[in-house]
């Protein structure tokens, strides 16, 4: 029997609430975290401009139509809201008992494009191509199903209180069922959501409660295993290539440096407000490769300056605060993991892209979300803001 005043959607008790009471007094619209879905929205908007001055005058990419990348990146956007809105009307409790089923499809996802499926785009063997101009990258779902997996599993026992902390037992099978899909997407390989995937583990075993030997041993591991594969050359020609000009930025200034170098350019000719909206020199005359999606940051420097490009760093900084508050207060240390995973993601990935543009983090090929066009990456963070809303929105089941 539940209170009166208590509020359940799909996933959250035995009754379930219909669309008709989405926006009443008591409703679930009362206690979504607006802050989060603000600067998402936000986020979006700023980068549907961005995208759009990027592209409008990249005849070689556009086919001939200016709105073509700025259409689809709002489409991408619509979706993603979609998806979000599934997201918290089934509840991140009832996805904790679709783990099983989420997980075998991530894998299966990440496996068909080490077969004839899977398509190279910039160097990465991450794709599949589904035509119409559409394509997926199954390794952003992955980091979902990583969050998801492990949180079940660190979870499980305390939340039932059978015990105060995951035994060590109990961290080993997680850190497998993450191990699984990163070696996979390590062969691809695609490094940079690898380190993704990395620092969300991390960040679970550092919320879970599990003891820190398995914190600085993973760190050890990570240590290790980095060199190993530097040493055995399981990396591609331009992935070395990469961290090469990123330790010397000056080792090839017209190849592989060449992308750093006009990316830091375009952001330092911005100055305070920038050169105006569509009318970056930088921008506009196309110096910058891959603008619309890894460097898309480059567009905000340029044209938006130094207020337009710190007023994306300060909605990402409210959409992670928002994201620790609805960590901490969530009632169950599930909830609590998820969120945590979903922090370590998006802040890791968000000074990672911010940071190579800048120079002072390699070149990754990892997209700012929300702002980065791109399908599946951005379907992948808001469904993660519906978990979030998911967790916010949580009460306590009353006897």
């Amino acid at each position: 029997m539940t209170s009166a005043n208590s509020f359940s959607v799909s996933g959250y008790g035995p009754e379930r609430a219909g669309w008709t009471r989405l926006f009443a007094r008591d409703s679930l619209a009362r206690r979504l975290d607006w802050p989060i879905l603000l600067s998402a929205l936000a986020l979006s908007g700023i980068g549907s401009l961005l995208v759009f001055s990027a592209t409008r005058n990249r005849t070689e990419i556009n086919q001939g139509d200016p709105y073509y990348f700025l259409l689809r990146h709002l489409m991408n956007t619509g979706i993603g809201l979609v998806l979000m809105i599934g997201t918290l009307w089934l509840g991140h409790r009832a996805l904790r008992n679709a783990v099983p089923i989420l997980y075998g499809l991530s894998v299966f996802g990440i496996l068909a494009v080490l077969t004839p499926l899977g398509s190279t785009v910039n160097g990465a063997h991450s794709w599949i191509v589904l035509g119409g101009g559409f394509s997926l990258q199954p390794s952003e779902f992955v980091k979902i199903t990583i969050i998801l997996g492990m949180a079940m599993l660190l979870a499980a026992r305390v939340d039932a209180g059978d015990k105060k902390y995951p035994d060590h037992r109990t961290v080993l099978q997680s850190l497998g069922l993450a191990a699984v899909p990163i070696l996979i997407v390590l062969l691809m390989p695609d490094l940079g959501s690898v380190m993704v995937m990395v620092v969300i583990i991390l960040g679970v075993l550092l919320t879970s409660g599990a003891s820190n030997r398995w914190v600085f041993g993973l760190i050890t591991a990570g240590t290790v295993g980095a060199i190993a594969v530097w040493q055995l050359h399981i990396l591609d020609e331009y992935q070395i290539a990469r961290f090469a000009a990123f330790a010397n930025p000056d080792l090839d200034p017209a190849g592989v440096g060449y992308n750093t170098n006009q990316a830091r350019i375009a952001i330092g000719s911005g100055g305070l407000t920038g050169a105006g909206l569509f009318h970056g020199s930088q921008t506009t005359g196309q110096f910058v490769p891959e603008q619309q999606t890894d460097f898309v940051f480059t567009v905000a420097g340029e044209e938006l300056g130094f207020i337009g490009a710190g007023l994306i760093i300060l909605l990402l900084g409210i959409l992670l605060w928002r994201a620790c508050r609805i960590a901490r207060d969530s009632t169950e240390l599930y909830g609590t993991i998820v969120a945590a995973g979903i922090i370590a993601w998006f802040a890791f990935q968000s000074f990672e892209n911010i940071g190579m543009t800048l120079g002072i983090m390699p070149v990754t090929g990892l997209p700012l979300p929300f702002v980065s066009y791109g399908g599946t990456s951005m379907f992948a963070v808001w469904i993660a803001v519906g978990l979030l809303q998911s967790i916010k929105v949580q009460r306590p089941m009353s006897a």
